[in-house]
């Protein structure tokens, strides 16, 4: 299992987290939301997913990763 804190600009509400860690759960990572950093604590496995893909998954929910 891979742990990775990405900085993610534009989170400011619960429909933030729900978009974003619904996002990484249907491609099959876990993230944790944090609005107060402005950060998402992502956990997954390397041979599942990638990282392209949850930055990737993050964007299309209308956030930037930074």
């Amino acid at each position: 299992m891979t742990n990775q804190t990405l900085q993610v600009e534009g989170m400011s509400c619960q429909h933030c987290i729900i978009s974003i860690e619904g996002a990484l759960k249907e491609i099959g990572a876990a993230g944790k939301v944090n609005l107060a950093s402005g950060t998402v604590d992502v956990s997954y496995e390397e041979n599942r997913v990638s990282i392209e893909a949850i930055k990737e998954a993050i964007d299309k929910q209308g956030y930037d990763v930074v």
